[in-house]
């Protein structure tokens, strides 16, 4: 089979790999149907993630139809179109009792880290009863590989940790994919005002056709974003911060956007130490939560889309198929010049 192979930093290549077997009686094979290329996957190719070695094939996002199931699988059998959780949950240890997947003390975040990944066309899904999801009859079929990761990640670590209520005004910075997934599943919830704060301008025009109510560009200033958002809000800060980018300045600046009471909510990988100002902060009643993406609501979120509540066909910007890889990833890592959201890779 082909697959995207991960050589050492900032080398990949499109090899011929053997189709994978089944490890275990929990196991099951795929034939992929579309994958995606996630942030995480450019941070491997630039040496930042250390457990995932090189000869490990990428990815840990996708559809696929199943091939073959190991014995003690007993919700799927070969010919079932499925959707792939990012994060691969046993279901039995402590952390999975908690409802804490991200944490399995036999899984987690293992597809294109530990284990080979997504991007390939067979892939071995691992726990697969409770690491994959049955795609409905009729259902829009692009859709689903956006809830692999990107919306369960934007809705558990950002608007389900911001709590967001009715009315509540809420600040969103970072307009990457990530950032307008949040954007999308906040207005479940009937917030107030909706900004959305990033560098780009072409990413704020989409915001702004995704339902923001303002938009703020940022140009190294955040003293004077924040004082542009403030204006927008009648002059005072937001109730819920999420914070979509993964850098110093972008969490400093939701420290200078949150209103007394509010939530600072993260979303972003730091990969680098941010100062917490607490000199500021003390006295404002605020919290700030941090969080692994969980896939825990992937179901409501795979209703809302079969439902008609919530469309992430938006985010896909551009399409290749998989013998194109080393195109997607140069469109992909060049986001700022092609505009690029998500790329669909279809098999």
């Amino acid at each position: 089979m082909k697959a995207l192979v991960y050589e050492g930093p900032g080398v990949k290549h499109l090899l011929e790999r053997p189709v994978p077997g089944l490890q275990m009686g929990t196991d099951a094979i795929l034939r992929m149907a579309t994958t995606t290329i996630c942030g995480t996957d450019l941070h491997i190719l630039k040496g930042d993630v250390p457990s995932c070695t090189p000869g490990r094939i990428l990815g840990h996002e996708g559809t696929g139809v199943v091939e073959e199931v190991g014995a003690a699988v007993a919700s799927f059998r070969p010919g079932d179109p499925v959707l792939i959780s990012c994060i691969s949950a046993c279901a039995h240890c402590p952390n999975c009792r908690r409802g804490m997947y991200s944490h399995c003390e036999n899984g987690g975040w293992t597809l294109g880290n530990t284990i080979d990944g997504t991007q390939a066309e067979y892939v071995r899904i691992p726990h697969a009863d409770t690491s994959l999801y049955p795609i409905p009859e009729g259902a829009p079929s692009d859709a689903w590989v956006l809830l692999s990761d990107v919306f369960p990640t934007s809705y558990e670590c950002g608007i389900l940790n911001a709590k967001i209520k009715p009315g509540a005004s809420v600040a969103i910075v970072g307009a990457g994919p990530i950032g307008l997934a949040a954007l999308l599943t906040a207005q479940l919830y009937s917030p107030g005002p909706v900004f959305v704060l990033d560098k780009d301008t072409f990413r704020l025009q989409i915001a702004k056709t995704l339902g923001a109510t303002g938009t703020v560009e940022v140009n190294g200033n955040s003293g004077a974003a924040a004082a542009h958002l403030f204006k927008l809000n009648g002059g005072q800060g937001v109730d819920a911060v999420i914070e979509a980018v993964g850098v110093p300045e972008s969490f400093l600046l939701c420290e200078e956007l949150v209103a007394p009471g509010g939530i600072i909510a993260n979303i972003g990988v730091h990969g680098t130490k941010v100062d917490l100002h607490l000199e500021q902060l003390w006295d404002r009643n605020i919290a700030i939560t941090t969080r692994l993406v969980d896939t825990s609501t992937t179901p409501l979120l795979m209703r809302m889309v079969r439902n008609g509540r919530l469309n992430p066909m938006p985010l896909i910007t551009h399409r290749f198929r998989f013998d194109e890889m080393p195109r997607a990833y140069d469109v992909f890592g060049q986001a700022a010049v092609s505009h690029a959201l998500k790329v669909l890779i279809q098999f």
